[in-house]
């Protein structure tokens, strides 16, 4: 399924608030709240953060940003209420892989850590902390509206109608589609760089079993989970299934708060945690994360026995196929032939923009059936950096859409046409039911939902 049309907007303003926090009075700048919603607030502050961000994006509004930025937090604001309501959750680890999965876009997007702190005017661990809050409200947004869309069926008859009226200057263009393959190589982290992960960790403990520093101390100054490290390592009440198994394995287990639990290995590196309260089928814990690092040798040598490999399946001692099946550390494209899946369209085919961004830079030049050289990547589900070849199975070069070449393009239209309908409805009748205030001087604006402004 498609991100839902809704859910850009609120990334754009769910991960983008990040260049200052409220103030009250500092600097002589006096906040203002312009708009409450139910019981929460949208401050001015809010609005110009989002402003200012969607014009570092390039986005552009149709209408005044001041009021078309308001009325978008006060849905996003409608969406959370109702999650609450439905109890619609997310984990804390498609949390931590999208903040990460953001952080490494920024750097790459503004050109370095060091520009991207300065743009900002944060330091990276306080932006990715200002982050994580926002992220975990934009996926239960987009979890939100998924149950309230449910399963849409549309028909071949619906499509086919949808497209023979549309005016020819409304036929939708699709822009240029890759199919990609893959091989990765994740390199063997050294047995002494694990050993010394668990010697700090060893003495981490040793030093809370003694006195010598609180757990939250330590997870501030050392856990490489930055989003938890600000909050002294806790990452609040969550269920069995919000958790990786083996953090929940041992986190479920623990009865004593002032205990540190034995070292936990997981797909994201080496932790220790400590309870702090269980409610019911729900606990909240902190941790220490600590990550070891692949050595730059070792990065070195696998980029080579990858372009080793590669240079083999162009005097065709054997397929690319072949060598996926087989070779490949990446598990999600393993079995596939190394063909990477679209996540966002459930299909091989990405845009050039839905690829990572160091395989997209790779990808763009290439020709059809063409290998690349190796390179090095990082991970998005866990940040682990890997090593890489693809080939582009395929190429698709943009055009006006056809109903005999672009079906399940135009289906996805007409299905993105139907929950964007789906969703106002609901959006009308959820005004009807909830609280809301406007500033006077922020209500005089032509609103997509004319049901802010109650009679």
């Amino acid at each position: 399924m498609k991100k839902l049309v809704n859910f850009k907007f609120v990334v754009l303003f769910a991960l983008l608030m990040l260049a200052g926090s409220v103030m009250y009075g500092q600097d002589h700048v006096i906040d203002e709240v312009v708009w409450v919603v139910g019981d929460e607030a949208i401050l001015k502050s809010d609005v110009e953060e989002a402003r200012m961000n969607a014009q570092y994006e390039g986005r552009k509004f149709e209408g005044d940003p001041y009021c078309v930025i308001p009325e978008e937090l006060a849905i996003q604001k409608l969406y959370l209420h109702q999650a609450v309501l439905d109890s619609i959750e997310v984990s804390e680890s498609e949390v931590l892989q999208r903040v990460e999965m953001m952080t490494n876009q920024y750097i790459q997007m503004i050109g370095s850590k060091e520009k991207m702190e300065e743009y900002f005017n944060k330091t990276a661990t306080q932006i990715r902390e200002a982050m994580r809050e926002n992220v975990k409200n934009g996926l239960t947004v987009q979890k939100m509206q998924q149950k309230l869309i449910g399963d849409i069926k549309i028909t071949p008859a619906e499509v086919r109608r949808y497209f023979k009226d549309l005016p020819q200057d409304s036929v939708p263009y699709i822009p240029t589609q890759v199919e990609v393959q893959i091989i990765t190589s994740q390199p063997k982290i050294p047995l002494d760089e694990i050993e010394d992960v668990k010697r700090r960790l060893r003495e981490y403990t040793d030093r809370v079993n003694k006195g010598e520093m609180d757990f939250s101390t330590l997870a501030l100054l050392y856990s490489e989970d930055k989003g938890s490290a600000m909050r002294g390592g806790e990452i609040g009440f969550k269920g069995r299934g919000e958790l990786v198994p083996e953090y929940a394995n041992v986190a479920f287990n623990l009865q004593d708060p002032k205990k540190v639990s034995k070292i936990v290995e997981s797909e994201f590196g080496f932790h220790i945690i400590q309870l702090i309260e269980k409610r019911g089928d729900r606990i909240n814990t902190r941790h220490i994360l600590l990550k070891p690092k692949v050595n730059e040798k070792d990065l070195t040598s696998a980029r080579a026995r990858l372009d080793s490999i590669a240079d083999d399946i162009r005097k065709n001692k054997f397929s690319f196929d072949e060598a996926a099946s087989i070779i490949s550390h990446d598990k999600d494209t393993r079995n596939n032939h190394g063909l990477m899946p679209n996540p966002q369209t459930n299909t091989s085919k990405f845009e050039m923009q839905q690829l990572p961004q160091e395989i997209a830079k790779v990808v763009d030049g290439m020709n059809v059936g063409e290998i690349s050289k190796a390179f090095t990547m990082v991970n998005e589900k866990d940040g682990k950096e890997v090593c890489a070849i693809v080939k582009l199975k395929s190429r698709i070069n943009g055009h006006k859409a056809t109903i005999t070449d672009d079906y399940q393009n135009l289906k996805e239209i007409v299905m993105d046409k139907r929950r964007e309908e789906m969703l106002e409805k609901w959006i009308v009748e959820k005004q009807k039911h909830t609280y809301v205030r406007i500033n006077d001087n922020w209500k005089n604006c032509s609103f997509k939902y004319p049901g802010w402004i109650k009679d």
